[in-house]
Parts: structure tokens; sequence; C-alpha cells
């Protein structure tokens, strides 16, 4: 049984090795790409729409909607990343029930990509919100000397976002492979079914664990109003 898709090789020459982590993450990719591409190539503005269309408005007025809960007053500035993000993870998830195929978010190397993007994108989104000096600023709260530990702040929610979903999706496949061999086919297919609500509910963790993050990084503190002096008497 493997552990994970790492283990699985396709190809190798020499130190070049092409393994199901690879494979699988493009190929989640690739659908995603010709997916989009398939669903938007006709948009309608009339009544009448397609059933795609209606699933495409309706999964991103959802993610919309629970950017913006979170904090984000813009939720389009910031729906590219994220949603591609949640999309990402919930398709790696669903393409279980495929025989042979293991989720490349199974992988640690996937999920610290995942979270890598995490890391990037809460600076950026930030500084480009608040300004570049007010975004520096901000690790000196309260103080100077808090520096260090916003740092490593940083990195460590980073690393949890890595570790967390990787456990969690390699822990629900390593499950299903021992049942498949020491139970009947009955009982690991509820399992799938388990593993798929899972994966939906790692992918939703994960996209609101990042939307978190960024609305924390652009939101702007305003000053607190001085209170009226009081007249002399």
């Amino acid at each position: 049984m493997r552990l994970s898709p790492d283990e699985m090789i396709f190809w190798q020459y020499g130190f070049f090795k092409l393994n199901a982590t690879i494979v699988f993450s493009w190929g989640v990719m690739l659908v995603l790409a010709v997916g989009s591409k398939l669903i938007t190539r006709r948009l309608s503005m009339e009544l009448e729409r397609s059933r795609w269309q209606n699933l495409l408005e309706v999964v991103v007025t959802a993610i919309e909607k629970q950017i913006e809960e979170v904090g984000l007053s813009q939720p389009r500035k910031y729906l590219g990343f994220l949603g591609t993000l949640f999309l990402f993870v919930a398709m790696a998830a669903l393409c279980t029930v495929i025989p042979g195929y293991q989720p490349p978010t199974g992988s640690l190397s996937t999920t610290a990509a995942l979270a890598l993007c995490v890391f990037v994108a809460v600076p950026l989104f930030g500084m480009e919100q608040r300004g570049l000096g007010a975004y520096l600023a901000s690790y000196t709260k309260p103080a100077f000397i808090m520096l260090p530990f916003n740092i490593i702040s940083e990195i460590s929610r980073t690393l949890a976002l890595a570790i967390r979903l990787f456990g969690n999706m390699m822990s629900g496949a390593m499950i299903i492979g021992i049942l498949l061999s020491i139970t009947p086919f009955i009982f690991p297919i509820v399992m799938t079914v388990l593993g798929l609500l899972t994966g939906m509910v790692q992918a939703y963790i994960f996209f609101i664990l990042a939307t978190v993050y960024i609305a924390a990084a652009t939101r702007v503190r305003k000053p607190k109003p001085e209170p009226d002096a009081e007249p002399n008497p």
C-alpha cells in the first residue's frame, strides 16, 4: 500500500522522476482549465441558461459570499485566487472515485506548494490594500519587540496549513486502502463516500483559513476618535 502518490513512479531518468503527484496535479489542473473553458464559452444573459452556467453561478456566488462574510469588502478582487484554491483541493478530492487515482493533496509537496501560495499572496494583498510602509509597520505592533514573533507566526501558520491538509487527506486514503485489503468491497465504498465529504470539508477549511489570513493582512485600522473636551465650568 502506497502512503503517498510520490511513491508511484511512472517514469524515471536519473534524478528526474515523474510520479503520481505531478501527473495527477497537472491532470486536475487540466480538468479545471478545460471545464472552465467549456462552461464559459457560451454564457448567456437571458433568463434561459444552461445547467452548467447555473452551476457555475451558484459556485461563484457561494464563494463570493463566503469571502465577504469573512471580512473582505471586495470579494471579486480575491475571487480568482481563493476560488482557484478551493476548486483545486475540492476537485482533487472528488476525483478519488476514479480507479487508480490518488489525490495529489495526499503528498506533502503539493500541500506545501498550496500553503506557499497563501504565504506569498497574504503580503501581496496586504501591501496592495494598505501600502508597503503601513503593512510592514504592522509587524512591529503593538511594540517593536513583537517583530520576530510576528514573523514566526507567518511561517508557522504556513506550515500548519500544509501539514493539516496533508495529514487529513493522506489519512483518509490510507484508511480506505487498509479496509480494501481486509474487508469486502461494500464497506470501503461507504468509506470512499465519506472520504469525498472529508475532502470537500478540507477544501472549505483551507479556503476559509486563506481568506482569514488575507482579511487580516488587508484590514486597515482606523484611529480612535479623540473624546471631545469637556467645557470648563
